[in-house]
């Protein structure tokens, strides 16, 4: 048996594959564990990428990491599992998702902790550091961005962190690739770091008499009992399990006694100790210039957060995108297609005969023009352009401060705090934010959350297709479309808000990490790789729809079915009959049916209107089955379906009403 390995050299960007052969003196040979943990944001994902050579998403906002990802490399002739984690802020438990990275230290204690910082947060993920060094597990630090650092005029001592903590602190460029050389030297040199971080000698005694109770099975005895003392909400159920609800009841009367024998505020007397050796650490780490460099930065994202500046600069972001999609886009998909696709359609046309052969590979529902050019020559270079800027703004940090920007609206539809980065992640991926959504305590939140991000949120995908739909037709098209899709989001918000019982919110706490000037190599880097994913994902689903197309059209099953969906295509949405195929791919992948939406408006099927009602519907029209498959998990089968159905119908009667106001207005 052969595993195949990517393994990155000392050098960034050469990547030599090696391959471990599973024999007498392979199998030996034990595997360690490095768990790449920090704060959001901080650069796990890039230091995952360089370590091992494969992608995970990297993106300058939190959530981009929901679930762990887990791969094997070589690393100085050591097997290592290396394993990417999303972002917490401590031990202390605070939602499910970091419950996820607690027990996964807790229950397979890695071998190494690989905390990565970003030098812009040094005092947030200090704080997060004097966690992991009450762990006792070697550690090395990545002391990621120190050349934003040192544009603000701020110098981070690394050899002077290194020592007073006791663990190697590698500088890094994650973004470059810069410092990976060093951080894979330093693995092997990891070891248990030192803390001068004292509680006082009676809550200290208090924490030993409490570990020395837990029982042998349980890690980290010293840290368990600190949280039992902060009365973390999570760790009874974890101890529960471990070693049964008596032996936790007991504990917690143990906990509750020595609560009672202390003169104050545990948990604020531990927060303040700990409070003090970040700020005294961090000072005697630190030095910045008296006189700093101007911060175009900062008063950018001050500027595009603000109630008044942040919508121009909001609407500016939607132009930019649909001049790109329109002029760029449309134009690339438009001379590949006369170049590429009609020379080739021609001769196979002449070639093939035989009518039933010539429908498979070229008719209305060929493999090869429904199923290969389209996808290839028409979404392709559509996706191409538009993941390049969404990219581009993903890495320059617009994200977050658009979170703040919305949080007014949200507001009106039962959303906050939290809830609101989940919702604006949708129009990247609705099958990530949908993930993401286990953050939300409040049950209303999540259901309230999931549902819009499944319902009229376009993801970048779509968003891209939609733009070069409607560009056809001009920007006024455009314009409709997305304020009718932005009214029926925020209305269903609204009703939903109404509608479900009323349970306490979480507070508006967002990050909002440093605009960043976009590295152009991170930004092609992630271009090709969400093209790829694409690629390998789709366009199987592309050959699949367009051979059951083919099928169930030569069956007479196809005509059948538009013969029974005339009255309601026609009459009741307003759009030919052939839309019946559209909403049919829709149920395979929405990028197909945007393909053909665009073929219905290129042969004069679709006229102004008509193309406003089809985009609108097939944004609405079934989630992908990723997300469909997301809100499963999320939510339970029974729920999920319930809502799919809901958003379905939803669909219909929003898109028919759409068109009898567009028809008043406008006429046909």
């Amino acid at each position: 048996m052969t595993t195949d390995i990517n393994v990155r050299t000392g050098q960034t960007g050469k990547m030599s594959v090696r391959k471990l052969k599973n024999n007498n003196s392979s199998s030996s040979r034990s595997v360690k564990k490095i768990a790449i943990v920090g704060l959001p944001n901080t650069g796990k994902s890039q230091v995952f990428n360089n370590l091992t050579g494969k992608y995970a998403l990297v993106a300058n906002y939190p959530l981009t990491t929901v679930e762990m990802k887990k791969t094997k490399c070589l690393i100085d002739g050591q097997t290592y599992e290396i394993i990417d984690t999303p972002g917490f802020h401590c031990l202390y438990i605070h939602s499910e998702e970091e419950l996820i990275v607690r027990d996964m230290i807790f229950k397979e204690a890695p071998d190494i902790l690989l905390q990565c910082i970003d030098a812009n947060q040094l005092k947030q993920s200090l704080t997060l550091t004097a966690d992991l060094l009450e762990l006792g597990i070697p550690m090395v630090i990545s002391l990621n961005a120190i050349d934003e650092t040192a544009k603000k005029g701020i110098w981070i001592d690394s050899a002077g962190l290194s020592q007073t903590l006791g663990v190697p602190v590698i500088e890094s460029i994650a973004v470059n690739g810069l410092g990976t050389k060093d951080l894979k030297a330093s693995i092997s040199k990891a070891r248990r770091g030192k803390s001068n971080l004292r509680y006082g000698k009676f809550i200290e005694d208090g924490i030993s008499a409490i570990a020395s109770e837990l029982p042998e099975n349980i890690r980290f005895k010293q840290k368990a009992a600190i949280l039992l003392l902060l009365n973390d909400p999570f760790l009874s159920d974890y101890l529960t399990k471990e070693c049964g609800q008596q032996k936790v009841a007991q504990l917690t009367e143990q906990v509750n006694r020595f609560m009672r024998q202390f003169n104050g505020h545990l948990g604020r007397a531990l927060n303040n100790k700990r409070n003090r050796w970040v700020n005294e650490l961090a000072e005697n780490t630190t030095r910045k210039q008296k006189i700093a460099p101007g911060q175009f930065s900062a008063a950018f994202g001050r500027l595009s957060r603000h109630p008044v500046f942040g919508i121009p600069i909001l609407l500016m972001v939607i132009l930019m995108m649909y001049l790109l999609v329109v002029n760029v886009a449309n134009g690339i998909a438009s001379w590949m297609g006369q170049t590429l696709w009609i020379p080739v359609e021609s001769k196979i046309d002449s070639l093939v005969t035989v009518q039933w052969l010539n429908d498979f590979l070229i008719g209305d529902y060929g493999v090869l023009s429904l199923g290969l050019a389209n996808a290839f020559l028409t979404i392709l270079p559509i996706l191409t352009v538009f993941f390049f800027a969404f990219n581009i703004l993903e890495d320059i940090g617009y994200i977050p401060n658009l979170c703040v920007l919305t949080k007014r609206i949200f507001d009106k539809v039962g959303l906050s705090g939290s809830a609101i980065m989940p919702l604006v992640l949708g129009f990247g991926c609705k099958t990530m934010a949908t993930l993401t959504t286990k953050s939300l305590r409040s049950k209303k939140e999540r259901y309230i959350a999931i549902y819009l991000i499944a319902f009229a949120i376009p993801c970048a995908a779509q968003m891209a297709l939609n733009m070069s739909i409607l560009g056809r037709m001009g920007i006024k098209p455009f314009a409709i479309a997305f304020s009718a899709l932005a009214f029926v989001e925020i209305a269903a918000g609204v009703i939903l808000n109404k509608i479900l019982k009323e349970e306490e919110r979480s507070d508006f706490l967002q990050e909002l990490p440093a605009i960043r000037l976009p590295n152009p190599k991170a930004v092609i880097v992630k271009t090709y790789y969400r093209l790829w994913w694409f690629i390998k994902e789709a366009v199987p689903v592309f050959i699949y729809a367009a051979v059951t197309l083919f099928v169930i059209d030569k069956a007479g099953i196809l005509g059948a079915v538009k013969n029974v969906l005339s009255p309601v295509m026609n009459g009741f949405l307003g759009l030919p009959v052939q839309m019946v195929d559209a909403l049919i791919l829709c149920m395979a992948r929405h990028e197909a049916a945007a393909g053909l939406i665009i073929k219905l408006i290129e042969a004069g099927k679709l006229n102004y209107i008509q193309c406003i009602v089809a985009v609108t519907i097939t944004t609405m029209f079934v989630p992908c089955f990723a997300n469909i498959m997301a809100m499963v998990k999320e939510l339970g089968a029974r729920r999920a379906i319930t809502m799919a159905v809901i958003i379905n119908a939803s669909a219909f009667f929003i898109a028919a009403s759409l068109n009898w106001v567009l028809v008043m207005l406008i006429g046909q």
